[in-house]
Formats: structure tokens, sequence, C-alpha cells
């Protein structure tokens, strides 16, 4: 109970701490927004020929006519509130849209994460027990491949090889294909509901849809997760307990991986969260390619419409979510290691 009780003090003085900084985004999120060329008004009026009366009702339904600090108020008491505004793309609630489509880009940053980890890990891990060899080479040219080859490159060949030449994969439509029924939304995850449900069918057909832009969205984060574990791993193995389990005759297996490996998970923990953070803001150009129904393709029409809300709720969810990533990390540093006080 006590532990429990650490935890959650810990939690609540790690949110207090962030509220300044998600302030900050907010706050230059919005001016950014303010200080970019065009004129909502303009777009959503009804045509090119739009009269100036038109163009100022829809500038007074949007707030723009007022003084900007009087909109920062208003848009300060209204995220106070929940109310996050609505688009004028959609005509619903940002807070509903987010929601709607949150889900989507969650199962494929996790899906796409756990397809990462599961090459990375063993991938630093050779890479370590084999320094400066030709396996060593070997990955680091892969990881530098990774990061060189832009996503939405590496996403159009992947359609190229495995859609256009081999056709083994869907078609790139999105999360399931466009004849098949969707599930009721049970969760949001389609992988899950269709478990649920027990159609394993529609489950082999949304998993189909999701590997190609998974493997896009983790050939791109492999590079510091491999890296990473290498640096770390290395740096352990050449420590003073590891030369004394080997010098008893303790099997090298069970050195590197129960000693070793659990002593290096630390700074790959750490850049787990900078990762998954940044892969669910920066997966907009795969869910681009790959129309995928997710956050990051909502706040990009936005963007390019000139939606004011929905960009700002996409950057202020991001922030949110960052801060909850970064406190999980805490929480599991002191799982991985209990020398680490969660005080």
């Amino acid at each position: 109970m006590s532990a429990i009780r650490n935890i959650g003090r810990r939690a609540g003085r790690q949110l207090l701490a962030s509220l300044p900084a998600l302030l900050g985004v907010v706050v230059f999120t919005f001016l950014m927004m303010r200080v970019l060329p065009g004129d909502p008004a303009t777009f959503f009026a009804s045509g090119p020929n739009a009269g100036q009366a038109e163009i100022q009702q829809i500038r007074e339904q949007m707030g723009l006519d007022r003084p900007i600090p009087e909109q920062l108020v208003r848009y300060l008491a209204d995220i106070a509130r929940g109310n996050l505004g609505r688009s004028m793309t959609t005509g619903q609630p940002v807070v509903t849209d987010l929601a709607q489509r949150l889900p989507a880009s969650l199962e494929l940053t996790l899906f796409a994460l756990v397809i990462a980890l599961s090459l990375a890990l063993p991938l630093g891990i050779v890479a370590a027990l084999r320094p400066n060899s030709l396996i060593d080479h070997g990955v680091r040219f892969l990881c530098t491949l990774g990061v060189c080859v832009p996503t939405f490159v590496s996403g159009l060949i992947l359609i190229y090889v495995f859609y256009y030449l081999i056709g083994i994969a869907p078609d790139p439509t999105g999360r399931i294909d466009i004849f098949a029924a969707q599930p009721p939304d049970i969760s949001g995850f389609l992988l899950i509901d269709f478990l649920l449900l027990g159609d394993l069918a529609g489950w082999r057909a949304a998993f189909g849809q999701l590997v190609l832009p998974a493997a896009t969205m983790a050939l791109f984060v492999l590079a510091p997760l491999a890296r990473m574990t290498r640096a770390s791993l290395l740096a352990v193995l050449g420590s003073d307990f590891i030369r004394t389990a080997r010098s008893v005759g303790m099997a090298d297996w069970r050195v590197v991986i129960v000693y070793g490996l659990r002593n290096a998970l630390l700074p790959v923990l750490t850049i787990v969260g900078i990762v998954f953070s940044t892969m669910l803001g920066a997966n907009v150009l795969v869910e681009k390619v790959f129309s995928w129904p997710g956050i990051g393709s909502y706040a990009l029409d936005a963007l390019l419409a000139s939606d004011y809300a929905p960009v700002q709720g996409f950057v202020l969810l991001i922030a949110a979510i960052f801060v909850m990533v970064n406190l999980t990390i805490d929480v599991l540093y002191g799982i991985v290691d209990p020398r680490i006080s969660l005080e």
C-alpha cells in the first residue's frame, strides 16, 4: 500500500509540474495558428465569390473578429471546461473527432512499436556481443538506412513491392477493406473488437491492413532503439559484476539476458517513451499514404484548410500523451531497477 501511495504522490507531483509546459504548448500553438498566412473565414465561405458580409459572419462565428488576447483568454477558458472548439471541416466538436480517430492512431503506433522492439532488441544485442564485426557494421548500415529514407518513401516502396508487384498485401485504403463491414465500436481497436466478436476473418483482414503502415513506421524508429540497446549493453557488459559472473562459470546467455540486458534496459526505456510519443505525433505522412483515419491525417487536413481548432486540439492531445508516457516510464524505472526509488 505504501508503494502505491508513493506512486500516486509521484504521479500527482509530475502532473502538476507538467501544467506550465502544457500551458506553454497551448499558447504557442494558438499564436502560431494566428500568424499563418490565409484567412479561415475566406476558405470556409461558399466559394471564391463570397461577399464580405458572409466572410464577416463566419469570422464572428469563429471568434476571429475579436483581439488576439481576448481570443486566447476565451480559448483557455474553453479548455478548462473541456471544450476544444468545433471543427469547421467536419462540423463536429474537436473532442468528438479526436476521440473517434485516436484509437486508429494508437493501434497503428503500438503495433509499429512492437515490430520495432522485436527487431531492435535482438539486433542491438547481437551487435553488442560482436562489436566492430561484420554483423555490427551490418546492423549500423540497416539502422542508418531506416533513418535516411523518409517514411512516405518507404511506405510507397512497400506498397509497390508487396501490393503491386507481389500482390500479397491488401489495398492501402484504411483500417479495413472498403467492402468489409465495420465491427461495432467496442474499444475502437479493430483487432480487439474483432476478437471480442469472435470474427477471425475480420481480424485477419484488419491485421493485413495494419502490417504495411506499421512496418513503415517501425523502419523509421528502428535505428534509435537498436543503437541505444547496443550502446547500453556494451557499457554494461564491461562492468565488474559481469566479469565476476563469467568468472564463476555462469552460462553466457544467462549473463547477457538476466544480468546484462536487465541493467541495460533503463536507457532503452527512456528512448521507447520518446519514440512512442514521436511516432504518435509524426505519423501524419504514413496515415496519408495509407489512407489511415487517425488523428495525424485529421490534423493535416485541418491545417491545409486553416481550421484552427482541430490543429490546436491535436497538439494539446499529443502534449498530454507525452506527459503520460513520461510518467509511465518513470514508474517502469522502479520496476526494472528496484534500486531507483520512486521518491
